[in-house]
């Protein structure tokens, strides 16, 4: 009985000591596993972190996505910008933007204005924004070639064009006392008169009575990216556009007192240069 006891003890530490070999064996195993595994990964990164270091070097622009924030002078007006990009391919990239801009008028003239007043301009009767939501490609032509070189980069958009139309405001006293007036057929002759009488009511005037005009864009640019850094954006755009609009915008007034007519217009074709800043990732 004796005997028969020992025995199963026996046997019972020496499955224990089968086991605990087995677990430590299967836990070495996971644990070299994974340290393969991580200095595979690891291998991987360092690999991608050097080919991009590498691509920069020779000057290629290489990310996933852009942002970039733009000021733009109009061969009619100024204006701001904002897009986002997808790379698409090594050249290709999707862009969708958002984009205001304000129209002058070629024959805006403005006369007085000082330090506590806005000037007057003279036969102007709306002040024109376009907000413009686009969707565009960006190609690149040419790569940098190094660190110091340029870009050269082509892009096309097109897209939804909102025209804002608001009334244009002067504070005037040809009544004998100040009052803040817009343009109508009774009151032409007080926005078609040099006055220095005459000055804007200002930018905030108007707001309530903004009319909107619907329409669409096109714009075609060359951008030269001449950034020192492959994660920067610093570039020089050149470009032109039209926006067309289904009624008529009327910034002037339709009859100047010299007979000459301002007229209307549906389209607007202008030409532009932007600076343009942002980040690669």
């Amino acid at each position: 009985m004796y005997n028969l006891t020992y025995f199963i003890s026996v046997k019972k530490v020496l499955l224990f000591i089968v086991l605990l070999t087995s677990g430590v064996t299967v836990l070495a195993q996971d644990s070299t596993s994974r340290e393969n595994n991580d200095q595979s990964t690891k291998d991987e990164k360092r690999q991608r972190t050097n080919t991009l270091m590498k691509q920069e070097e020779e000057g290629n622009l290489n990310y996933v996505k852009q942002n970039g924030f733009g000021i733009q002078l109009r061969t009619n007006g100024y204006g701001i910008f904002f897009e986002v990009g997808r790379r698409k391919t090594p050249r290709v990239t999707s862009t969708y933007s958002i984009e205001l801009t304000e129209i002058k008028h070629p024959k805006e003239e403005k006369t007085g204005g000082n330090f506590f007043s806005n000037p007057f301009i003279y036969g102007k009767i709306n002040n024109f924004y376009q907000l413009n939501l686009g969707l565009g490609k960006q190609y690149i032509f040419g790569q940098k070639g190094n660190k110091n070189g340029v870009a050269v980069i082509g892009l096309a958009q097109g897209g939804l064009s909102l025209g804002l139309l608001k009334p244009y405001y002067i504070t005037t006293n040809t009544s004998g006392s100040d009052e803040t007036i817009k343009y109508s057929p009774e009151d032409s002759l007080v926005f078609l008169t040099y006055n220095n009488q005459n000055s804007g009511a200002g930018f905030t005037k108007g707001w309530g009575e903004l009319k909107l005009k619907p329409g669409a864009y096109i714009k075609t640019a060359l951008r030269f990216d001449f950034g020192r850094f492959n994660e920067s954006v610093s570039a020089i755009e050149i470009g032109m556009s039209l926006n067309a609009y289904a009624d008529k915008i009327s910034i002037m007034a339709p009859v100047t007192l010299d007979g000459k007519a301002a007229g209307a217009q549906r389209f607007f074709y202008q030409g532009h240069i932007a600076f343009v800043f942002g980040r690669r990732k």
